[in-house]
C-alpha cells in the first residue's frame, strides 16, 4: 500500500462543524489534515506515521446553500488544485444544479455524513471520481431531463427554468461573455444560434434574479466573480 495520504482542508459555516469533521478525519492513517489556507498542518495525534500528501480535497460542511456559503463553495470548486467534498443539510433542486456546474466532486447529507462514509467521499473526490447519495442521483438525473428537454423546445420558459439560484448558469455565462465583448442581441443570437428572444429571456432571467440594473452590471458581476 502506497503510503502518500490526502491533504485535507476543512471549512464549515461555524467553529463547531469545523472542529466535528476534523475530529472524524484526524486519526485517519490516510489523511494529512491542514488549515483552510493549506499552508500548515493541523497537529496529527501522536503515533500517526509521517507520510507524504499529494492529492488536496476541501471539505466544506453547510446547513443551506446561501450566498455566502455558494460564492466560499465556487471559490473552493474552482482551485484547480483541490477537489471538493460538500457536506450539506438540504439542497434545492436549483442548488443542486448548481452546486454540480462547480466542479464538486462527491455531496454527503448532513445528518448520514457518518466517519465512514464522509473519508470514502474524500478518497472518492482525491481520485477524480463522484459520490453522491441515491436520492440526489435520482433528482439530477430528472433535472437534466427537464434541462435537455427545454434546451430542444427552445421555449422562452426554457430560459429561466432550472437555473441556479446562486450565481449564473452555463448559458448565461455564454451571453454575458459575449455582451463584455461588444456584440449586440442580434450577434449574440447569431454566435450561440439562439432566437433573439431566447438571449432577451435570458438576460432578464439572470437580472431578475440577481437583481442587476442592466448589461454593464451583468458583465460587472461576472467579472467580479470570475465567471468571464
Amino acid at each position: 500500500m502506497s503510503d502518500t495520504r490526502i491533504s485535507v482542508a476543512v471549512h464549515a459555516t461555524d467553529p463547531l462543524s469545523r472542529a466535528g469533521v476534523i475530529s472524524h478525519l484526524r486519526h485517519e492513517p490516510t489523511v494529512e489534515l491542514v488549515d483552510r489556507a493549506g499552508d500548515g498542518s493541523i497537529p496529527a495525534p501522536p503515533g500517526t506515521p509521517t507520510a507524504a500528501a499529494q492529492e488536496r480535497v476541501a471539505v466544506m460542511l453547510v446547513d443551506r446553500l446561501d450566498d455566502p456559503a455558494g460564492s466560499e463553495l465556487r471559490r473552493l470548486a474552482r482551485s484547480t488544485e483541490q477537489r471538493v467534498v460538500l457536506i450539506a443539510s438540504e439542497l434545492r433542486e436549483p442548488e443542486l444544479l448548481a452546486v454540480v456546474e462547480y466542479g464538486v466532486r462527491a455531496i454527503l447529507w448532513r445528518h448520514q455524513a457518518t466517519p465512514q462514509k464522509l473519508l470514502r467521499a474524500v478518497h472518492s473526490a482525491a481520485r477524480g471520481e463522484g459520490e453522491l447519495p441515491p436520492d440526489l442521483i435520482n433528482r439530477l438525473m430528472t433535472q437534466l431531463g427537464r434541462l435537455r428537454l427545454s434546451a430542444l423546445d427552445g421555449t422562452p420558459s426554457a430560459a429561466g427554468a432550472l437555473v441556479p439560484t446562486l450565481g449564473m448558469a452555463p448559458r448565461e455565462v455564454d451571453v454575458v461573455r459575449l455582451i463584455a465583448e461588444g456584440l449586440d442581441t442580434k450577434q449574440i443570437s447569431e454566435k450561440l444560434a439562439y432566437s433573439e428572444r431566447t438571449v432577451k429571456n435570458v438576460l432578464h432571467a439572470l437580472m431578475t434574479r440577481l437583481q442587476l440594473q442592466n448589461r454593464a452590471h451583468a458583465v460587472a458581476y461576472a467579472l467580479r466573480e470570475g465567471y468571464i
